[in-house]
């Protein structure tokens, strides 16, 4: 499967989640969870990074917004990089396994114990 159809099945079942309650449309739902997201990862990068640097050179809070969804975007990515190299690890898990499978049968069948 690839990480866009994961991405995109994960989004139909939140939005369908959301749209049980019915108080607010779905998308304003689904806006004002990435707004707070947001919010609260670049309020953590801020803080880290303020941990960095000098006292009297502190980041502005301004930078908060930014580095959120740059973060989010960010862990987006590595999240579909880290899918798309366990596909492949699956994969030859999968194929050793058939092939063991088989040898197992090809055994059974020569009755070999």
């Amino acid at each position: 499967m690839k990480p866009g159809i994961v991405g995109l099945v994960v989004l139909c079942v939140g939005v369908v989640a959301l749209a049980g309650s019915g108080a607010e449309k779905v998308g304003d739902k689904l806006l004002s969870f990435i707004q707070s997201a947001a919010e609260l990862f670049g309020e953590g990068l801020l803080r880290l990074l303020n941990l960095i640097l000098p006292r009297d050179r502190q980041a502005s809070p301004e930078l908060a917004m930014p580095l959120g969804y740059l973060g989010l975007i960010t862990v987006v990515l590595l999240l579909f990089g880290i899918l798309e190299a366990a596909r492949k690890v699956i994969w030859i898990v999968v194929a050793v396994g058939w092939v063991l499978l088989l040898v197992r049968i090809v055994l059974d069948a020569l009755r070999v114990r």
